[in-house]
Formats: C-alpha cells, structure tokens, sequence
C-alpha cells in the first residue's frame, strides 16, 4: 500500500516536470496570481452581468403589459374556443417578442384579401419572420394561416400539437388545394430547407424547377401573394458553406447545418402586389413570375451583402434601404 509521504513526492515530482515543461520557475507564484486576478475580477463580471439581468426581467414585463393589453379579446377567443383562445394567446406573446427584440414593422398586409390566397415567401436560416407574419394575420385579421413545412418538422419530438393547432401541413398538392378552395390563407416557401441552410447574406433564392405551388394557386384560382422580410439573414445565420454539410444534405437529407445568430436586427416584412390568377398561364410561367417578383422585393428592400452590424443599426433608420 503506498503511503502518504510516497503520495506526497509523487505529486512533488510531478508538478516539478509540469513547471519545467511549462518553462515556470515558481508555478505556486502564478497559480496565486491567478487566484488573485479571480477576486479581483469576479465581482467586476458580476457587475456586469447583473444590469443584463434586469434588462431581461424589464422585456418580460413589457411582454406581459403586452398580453394584458389584450385580455379582452382573449377572453372572448376563449369564451368561442379553446384552440382559437391558445392560438391568440401564442399569437399576442410572439407579436410582443417581434417588438421588442427585433422592432418587428410588417407593409402591405391589407394586400392581404378577405378570401383565400397564396402567401409565398423567402426563407431564412430559421423563418421567425413567418412566425411573426402569422401572429399578425391572426391579430388584425382574425385569420389562421395554413403553412407548408418541410416533412422534417413533423419529425421533431413534441411538435405535432403545435402544427396542428396551427394548421401546418407538409402537403400532398391536393391538401393544399382544398385548403384554398376553403376560403384560406395558405403560405409556402419553395426554397425550404435548401434555401434556409445554404443561400446566405447575398439572399440567393435557391427554387431549383420547383413549381407545385404555382400549380397549387391555378387548380384554386387564388392569386399568389410574394413576401420578404428584410435582414432575416442578419438575425440568423446558417454555415452553408461547408461542403461536407452540402454533401451530406443531398445525400441524406440531413438538416446538419449548424445554425447561429439570434441578433436583434431590424425586421421588415414587406408584401408585393398580389399576382392575379390568370386561366390562360402555366404553372412554370406563374413560378417564374413569383420568383421575379420577390427578386423585386429583395432588389428593394435590402442591401446586398448583407450585414450584422448594419441591420443592427437599421433599428434607428428609415424604413426604405438607401
């Protein structure tokens, strides 16, 4: 059994080849330094912290203003409906959060017709903007958008009350179609997952030939409603670039694409002129005429390439791009 003083010059030996391998001379001088610079420090890193923690309990408390703010038409949404109450409720805290963390401003949502339509927009990296739009439409409109998600989301654990309660579908064409032809809102973006991993602050949209929604809006006669939202790359970013990542999504259709950000950049969502139905087009002309005309709104309203610190300052700026 090894003894104690046999422990003691064990540990010895060892920390004596750990400071001669290091090159220090003394290495209990500069572990005391250390310690020294953490009493020193700490308190100064507390301090800084704490106001954080204020800041964070004051936005909770606007948030909750926010929904008081409301409380009567929640109990009138709860006293027709449970669900219509909890989407209105979800709907009201997600407004506040568009608020207050990004100055959330949305143009053209009276472009937006009392009958169905076809809301098709540009995604980013995570689409909070949509979720934003959403909770618009159901708070000025008393509407619920129908939404098109990637089969991806109907995967995650724990998601399904969600979609559901929201009407989230991941298609066929023919469930869209009957949802239109129903008097809904439908929205879709045809880039899904590919445009939200990998186009990037030039704001590339990635369709490929994708036109099943174009064929969606001629088979219910709805016009197509194009959306962007200005800075959405800017407040999360995805790392694309890395052609492994590429590789494995096509492949597999891995969503492993890391994904950062989180900025409280300024968010515009902008809608374009609605583009009518019209008998006499195809599915391809009308795909190509969406994609053109959120081109427009993106050629509009952003400035290319895009910028963190510059969407960060557009929270004190005009609305229009210089």
């Amino acid at each position: 059994m090894v003894s104690r003083n046999e422990s003691y010059m064990a540990w010895s030996c060892l920390i004596d080849i750990w400071e001669e391998w290091l090159g220090l001379d003394n290495l209990e001088d500069y572990l005391n330094y250390v310690d020294y610079l953490v009493w020193v420090f700490t308190p100064l890193i507390i301090v800084f912290i704490l106001p954080f923690v204020i800041v964070i309990f004051l936005y909770l408390s606007i948030l909750f203003l926010h929904v008081y703010k409301r409380k009567n038409e929640l109990k009138e949404a709860y006293s027709n409906s449970l669900w219509d109450g909890a989407r209105k409720t979800l709907a009201t805290l997600w407004d506040g959060h568009a608020k207050i963390w990004h100055g959330y401003e949305i143009y053209g949502l009276e472009k937006v017709p009392e009958g169905p339509a076809l809301i098709v927009y540009y995604h980013g990296a995570i689409p909070v903007d949509y979720y934003y739009f959403v909770a618009k439409v159901l708070i000025q409109k008393g509407r619920t958008c129908h939404s098109v998600a990637d089969h991806f989301l109907f995967k995650v654990p724990g998601f399904k009350p969600l979609l559901e309660v929201f009407s989230v579908t991941h298609g066929p064409k023919e469930e869209c179609v009957r949802a239109l032809r129903d008097g809904h809102l439908l929205a879709i973006s045809p880039g899904g997952l590919r445009e939200a991993l990998f186009s990037d602050e030039t704001y590339t949209i990635m369709w490929g030939d994708r036109k099943g929604f174009a064929q969606v809006a001629i088979d219910a006669e709805v016009p197509i409603i194009p959306m962007f939202t200005q800075n959405i790359r800017e407040g999360f970013r995805s790392l694309g670039g890395i052609r492994l990542l590429r590789w494995l999504y096509e492949k597999c259709r891995l969503p492993l694409v890391p994904i950062y950000g989180g900025f409280p950049v300024k968010f515009r969502t902008y809608l374009g002129d609605p583009i009518p139905y019209d008998p006499d087009i195809t599915a391809a002309e009308l795909a190509d005429k969406t994609k053109i005309a959120i081109q427009l709104l993106i050629d509009r309203h952003q400035r290319i390439p895009g910028n963190i610190f510059r969407a960060l300052l557009e929270r004190f700026h005009s609305r229009q791009k210089d």
